[in-house]
């Protein structure tokens, strides 16, 4: 359908004087053509945009948010005549979580959490990289309420480190009052002394999952997911620059920006976040979050 910003067809067939009926033939029976092949068009290029990796539900979304009323089944259609498939690769194995160790280890206070702002929980994980002939490791902080990514760093090995260099940068964001929760598993990198006096030293207090239980930090995991397979499955990197420079686009201006997340009602973590605070982006914790010390 046509661009209609946002009126909906009922409201412009009562300013135009027709009935919604009339307007449905008419559509049918004199512009077929040329609207299906306007909305064939904007799906190919919201597609290609988002680098053949948005199935027919977020391309739905995305044509609803720039004024296209369409339905699932209808974009669903298009894109399978068209052969619009979402592009899924390979996986490669490598453990980052280091469990055996004699540091402290924190009770999951993330399970207990119902977030209702930006800056009330965190969660940290590490995942591993393949170049030509060589892993590197990421490490990333996403804010729980907007699936945001804060803060990220990416070393040639799994030191302590790494996750302290994710840990700085989304300080250096966000800059949040005392009280946040972090959470991550019970990894080295995060148990470790280091870790844990950083996070003292910013009133941040500790979180970490159950053991052998990767669905206490389930929007980490499923970041870590699209990151994967819609960024680095996708691409043959030159080297460890190239690699960064990469990341950062897709994370940064992508990720946070422009990627529609289910999860948010289809809109990017950055609208989401502005959308929520009425005033854009915001470091601050506007509400308390609700915590129970029962598990449901």
């Amino acid at each position: 359908m046509p661009l209609q910003g946002r009126l909906s067809v009922e409201r412009m067939c009562q300013l135009a004087g027709v009935s919604r009926a009339g307007f449905y033939r008419h559509l049918v029976e004199i512009e077929p053509d040329e609207e299906e092949m306007e909305l064939r068009d904007a799906i190919q290029r919201i597609y290609l945009e988002h680098r053949r990796h948005y199935g027919y539900r977020r391309i739905t979304a995305e044509l609803r948010h720039r004024g296209m009323l369409v339905n699932r089944k209808r974009v669903a259609r298009l894109m399978q005549q068209d052969n619009l498939i979402a592009v899924g690769q390979r996986k490669y194995v490598v453990q980052t979580t280091d469990s055996e160790h004699d540091f402290e280890v924190y009770l999951n206070l993330a399970a207990r959490m119902e977030v209702t702002a930006v800056n009330q929980l965190w969660v940290a994980d590490i995942t591993y990289i393949r170049l030509l002939r060589e892993f590197v490791f990421l490490a990333v902080i996403l804010d729980a309420y907007s699936r945001r990514a804060v803060g990220r760093g990416l070393a040639r090995s799994l030191h302590s480190e790494l996750a302290q260099s994710a840990l700085k940068a989304a300080i250096e964001l966000r800059r949040p009052q005392p009280g946040l929760v972090h959470h991550s598993d019970r990894g080295i990198q995060y148990a470790c002394r280091e870790y844990t006096d950083l996070l003292q030293a910013h009133g941040m207090i500790p979180s970490m999952s159950r053991p052998g239980n990767p669905y206490d930090n389930a929007s980490c995991e499923s970041f870590m997911k699209t990151l994967k397979r819609e960024e680095v499955y996708c691409r043959d990197y030159r080297d460890y620059d190239d690699l960064s420079q990469h990341l950062e686009a897709f994370i940064d201006q992508y990720y946070n920006r422009q990627r529609l997340h289910s999860a948010l009602g289809y809109r990017a973590p950055a609208d989401f976040e502005a959308a929520a605070s009425g005033a854009g982006e915001t470091g601050g914790m506007t509400t308390a979050p609700r915590m129970s010390f029962f598990r449901p």
